[in-house]
């Protein structure tokens, strides 16, 4: 059996909502609410869902940039809260959605990418050469080292970011809709690099999207998450060729169409409706709302999480 690198064991995350004098917690919002899943060492877990589900609320908690409300997460068999931050970011980085914000516009990207390692105390010219064989791994030139953020292209800024997330040889990488700002030839030529990097360097992904194309092209198994809790768990051509949950068939039907007439037509059973809300979340399954086969039972009880078939997993009354 493969061993697996991050356990997400019941994990919850709720924001309060504060009001009144005291500014005590008037009600919460459920981001995350009881979700359990298992990334395999070298593999790429995709994380796809509409936005406001969870999806990047959940990559945070992972990597401890938030703490959750309760739950665990396990990293090689050992509970995240008991690795001390700064040796846990050495081994787990993030790659955020948008590259520019999360690159401070006064420092040059030598600093950027090498900073970390001025904590480790290296010296400077340790420092740069890694930096520079860095750049060149991800597609830059050795003379981008002492140019800013501004001089570079949405693609460039992107490459920047995932040299930042390597410089600390890191064994897992979350990766939050790294393409999502980026024109179509660009995100292609991405999606490409960090397959190509999680190969040579043996890198654990989870990457999220709301793009189905982008999650089909990167991942090995794919979790689907509405509302805070997660729908359906398979490997990726289970999930495309035998789609179980009525919303994971919704995203997949959701896919634009050039024949317009039978893009309505496979829309036309689901209740077109907005987002539940993660404040007021539906009773039962959080999905009843909008499913086409509800019965009695999904507007009462919330379904558990069945294996349907092997490594094929699914939280619906139809199939427990």
């Amino acid at each position: 059996m493969e061993e697996s690198l991050l356990q997400v064991i019941h994990l919850k995350k709720y924001f309060p909502i504060k009001g009144g004098l005291f500014g005590k917690a008037v009600a919460y919002v459920h981001a995350v609410d009881d979700v359990s899943f298992d990334i395999k060492r070298g593999e790429t877990m995709g994380l796809v869902g509409e936005s406001g589900c969870g999806k990047s609320t959940l990559g945070r908690c992972i990597l401890r940039l938030i703490e959750p409300t309760s739950g665990e997460i396990l990293y090689k068999g050992m509970n995240i809260a008991d690795i001390d931050r700064r040796e846990l970011w050495r081994s787990m980085q993030m790659v955020f959605q948008d590259p520019m914000s999360s690159l401070n516009p006064r420092l040059t990207i030598g600093y950027i990418i090498g900073e970390p390692l001025l904590v480790r105390k290296m010296k400077k010219a340790e420092i740069k050469a890694k930096v520079i064989d860095l750049l060149t791994e991800v597609g830059l030139k050795p003379e981008h080292y002492g140019r800013y953020p501004h001089e570079f292209s949405g693609g460039q800024r992107q490459r920047i970011m995932i040299a930042r997330a390597l410089i600390t040889n890191p064994e897992f990488i979350v990766l939050d809709e790294p393409t999502s700002s980026l024109d179509v030839s660009v995100q292609g030529k991405i999606l490409n690099l960090l397959n190509d990097l999680k190969k040579r360097l043996n890198i654990t992904y989870l990457f999220i999207s709301h793009d189905l194309s982008v999650i089909k092209h990167m991942s090995d198994r794919i979790l689907v998450m509405y509302v805070g809790k997660l729908m359906e768990i398979a490997p990726k051509k289970e999930l495309f060729n035998n789609t179980l949950h009525p919303y994971t068939q919704l995203l997949l039907t959701s896919i634009p169409s050039p024949r317009a007439r039978s893009y309505k037509e496979k829309l036309k059973d689901f209740k077109i409706i907005d987002l539940p809300s993660n404040i007021n979340v539906p009773k039962g399954c959080r999905f009843q709302p909008r499913c086409p086969q509800a019965m009695e039972i999904c507007k009462k009880k919330q379904p558990i999480m069945v294996e349907v078939r092997p490594g094929h997993f699914v939280s619906c009354h139809l199939y427990s």
